[in-house]
């Protein structure tokens, strides 16, 4: 592998200008190819198997204009006279109007509410939701302006309307870029070597959000998974390419010429790279064990940018960096560049630990490791408190910022009809005949948590039926999810008993509920496939099986307090204020899992870049005690400076007014900067000195051919601990040198 990556990065390296100029001609030809093939992303929450989705299938057998692609009006009079003759002509010529639009097949007429201050109405589509687009919706608002003329409010939400409001992300992107950039010049101490890593990701993130797009043309991807996919592209790329080039600019200090750099660079921090990006794009891709095609999808947007990440930081970044040579220290910032010329010299690191800041502490936290490994897992333990009062709800309408139209019109009818008219359920009944469907209408009008449940009404074929349930609660409600559990458990079997006949609860809110219930029930076996995954890639790359689980238990750890703290800010309000979210919100079902995966891959980044040089010096010296502080004090300056870099670009995102990519950000900022403060510096250091030799047994080998023995030196080392021991810290620090080089 290191002999690969190494003529790899020295050939890019010598043949610039090809390597530059391949990746330009590529990414824009997948953009043009993207865009050509008419890529769209668009939110189609099927979940195979449930009994939702098995209802909205007998529905649309039976009834061939359900399910169509639909947007909802809402008027509403704020002074609560909606019937007036002017208002009410108004209405009348915007839904002419709107019938004379384009794909548009139906308009519903207008329901009024109860108290008279407001209607709503559905439009139907003759088109699927890919064959639309913002234009729909725009057409939609603009017929709506003569009404608002006469001081009626609209709003409306619906899929189409989602069209034509997706979230942007160019500001959260500049935020988080500019930020970086900060970063990286305090710790590279120079304009151009702080603009190598940003210039590779911007490359890599055109290039990739292309291929997502090219993969929209083939299979759905929803609407949030190009953000999502861009924040992790971004934030993953800067690193790998941080570590390479704070390894090139510790070889070229050693006196390499600029192409032995860049391939020495490659094989040794490049190595690591493979390794970290590989254990991400893994784990991101074990969401398809969800059986929820929209997560899977997720889970592709970001696994297909992360790797275009990789292949660029292993690519285009030598390819700058032979074009570069000793040009990519140029414009120095004097103050910070003097600050880091003694630490440009590789193998100073371990030898001068004990008076670096990180080697102090290393040796402070190696003699006080008992109290520091007990302490450290109670403060994560409290962070993951909140965890257990995780509730899984649904996304709605309900938790957009207040200034969106999906908000107001969601708002309005809640507040005009109730809020269990924003979370209908529309149960099919299939071969159970007229009257079972209207006793089955009579049980359920009894149920306390029933606001309305419709006549039935009957198929042309006469061999189904489709009523309306109107819950007395908003649709993330628990008492919505107990109803729906309770007429398929208790209320229809009863209705049904004897008739042959069969009811399915569906709708979108029953959907959400449902996907709820999957997740809960695959979470267990997502977790168990990645963490496996992940821990198998591990012991193939350090051979050492307890090095392993240990990694496995602590990423599981920053999970946890991830978890933890997206729960009590946005379950238990905690801080919401300062993000913009008005209300507190459940947990959105999707969310674990993706969280759980991306999680796990980029907080094996950091371990296999600590342990990768904790190893290296093991396998010089012998000593464990050595082995943790050389370690941990040449890769604390690179693994700080990454994680700020990575947890500023996922907070940036949270400007970003879509809730699920608040809550995505806030969890993974939260999860990066406990994995990159308290675990890597505190509790890490603590079990690596509690575990001392014992933390490198491998099975069937003594110490001494595992390279761990006192006095066990480099002629010890087998093949196999060349070709996977070798990986450098890629700290700007230098750290040891690898023997394979």
């Amino acid at each position: 592998m290191e002999r690969l990556l190494e003529t790899l990065g020295r050939s890019c390296a010598l043949r610039p200008w090809r390597t530059i100029t391949a990746w330009l001609v590529a990414a824009v030809a997948l953009l043009a190819l993207g865009q050509a093939a008419g890529g769209t992303f668009v939110n189609d929450f099927r979940v195979p198997g449930v009994e939702s989705q098995k209802a909205t299938d007998e529905a649309r057998d039976h009834f061939p204009s359900f399910g169509a692609v639909d947007s909802q009006i809402v008027w509403h009079a704020p002074d609560g006279k909606l019937d007036t003759p002017e208002r009410s002509a108004a209405i009348r010529r915007m839904l002419t109007e709107v019938r004379d639009q384009p794909d548009v097949s139906g308009v519903d007429r207008p329901f009024p509410s109860e108290n008279g201050r407001a209607a709503t109405t559905s439009v139907s589509y003759d088109k699927e939701l890919g064959e639309l687009d913002k234009a729909h919706y725009e057409r939609l608002d603009d017929a709506a302006e003569p009404v608002r003329a006469t001081g009626l409010d609209v709003e409306f939400r619906g899929m189409v309307v989602d069209l034509g409001n997706e979230p942007t992300t160019s500001a959260a992107e500049l935020v988080g870029l500019g930020a970086a950039l900060i970063v990286l010049i305090i710790a590279f101490g120079s304009l151009v070597a702080a603009g190598l890593p940003l210039v590779v990701a911007g490359v890599g993130i055109v290039a990739g959000t292309a291929l997502v797009l090219l993969v929209g043309s083939v299979m759905d991807i929803p609407t949030s998974a190009p953000i999502i996919a861009v924040m992790l592209g971004l934030g993953a790329g800067i690193d790998y390419a941080l570590f390479i080039l704070s390894r090139f600019r510790a070889d070229l200090a050693d006196g390499h010429s600029p192409s032995a750099a860049a391939g020495h660079a490659s094989a040794v921090a490049g190595h690591a790279v493979v390794f970290a990006g590989g254990t991400v794009v893994v784990a991101i891709l074990g969401l398809n064990f969800a059986g929820i095609p929209f997560v899977g999808a997720m889970g592709i947007a970001g696994a297909v940018t992360v790797a275009v990440m990789m292949v660029a930081a292993l690519t285009l970044l030598p390819a700058l960096l032979g074009l570069l040579g000793h040009r990519v220290n140029a414009l120095p910032l004097p103050r910070l560049r003097a600050a880091r010329r003694a630490a440009a010299t590789p193998g100073e690191a371990e030898h001068s630990a004990a008076a670096t800041r990180a080697g102090r502490w290393s040796e402070h936290v190696y003699r006080n490791r008992i109290v520091y490994a007990c302490s450290s897992t109670v403060v994560l333990l409290a962070l993951t408190a909140p965890l257990f009062s995780l509730r899984l709800g649904n996304p709605d309408d309900g938790i957009q910022p207040a200034d969106l139209t999906q908000r107001q019109a969601y708002d309005l009818i809640a507040d005009n009809f109730g809020p269990g008219w924003n979370a209908p359920l529309v149960i099919t009944v299939t071969d159970g005949g007229e009257d079972r469907a209207g006793k089955l209408t009579a049980a359920l009008k009894k149920d306390p948590e029933v606001a309305v449940a419709t006549p039935p009404k009957i198929s042309e074929d006469g061999k189904a039926a489709l009523l309306t349930v109107v819950p007395e609660h908003a649709p993330q409600d628990k008492e919505v999810s107990d109803l729906v559990h309770r007429i398929r458990d208790d209320i229809a079997p009863r209705a049904l008993a004897g008739s042959g006949g069969e009811a399915l609860v569906g709708g979108s809110t029953a959907l959400l509920i449902d996907m709820a219930d999957v997740v809960g029930q695959r979470l267990p076996w997502v977790v168990l496939a990645v963490v496996g995954a992940g821990t198998l890639l591990l012991v193939g790359m350090f051979r050492a099986p307890v090095i392993a689980l240990k990694a496995a238990v602590m990423t599981l750890l920053s999970i946890g307090v991830s978890f933890g703290v997206i729960t009590a800010m946005f379950q238990w309000g905690w801080g919401l204020d300062l993000i913009g979210v008005d209300k507190t919100v459940p947990i959105m079902s999707a969310v674990p899992m993706l969280l759980f995966a991306v999680l796990f891959g980029l907080s094996m980044d950091y371990e296999v870049f600590l342990l990768s040089a904790v190893r290296e010096s093991y396998r010089k010296t012998g000593d464990p005690r050595r082995a943790v502080i050389a370690g941990l004090s040449s890769t604390a300056g690179v693994i700080t400076a990454a994680a700020v870099i990575m947890a500023c670009v996922f907070l940036s995102f949270v400007s970003v007014p879509e809730t699920l990519i608040k809550i995505i950000g806030i969890g993974l900022a939260a999860a990066v900067i406990i994995d990159a403060t308290l675990i890597r510096m505190v509790l890490v250091p603590a079990v690596m000195a509690l575990l001392g030799d014992r933390a490198w047994w491998r099975p069937g080998r003594d110490r001494a051919a595992a390279g761990g023995g006192t006095g066990a030196g480099p002629g010890a080392v087998t093949g196999a601990d060349r070709a996977t021991g070798s990986v450098g810290s890629g700290s700007g620090a230098g750290g040891a040198r690898s023997e394979s080089g």
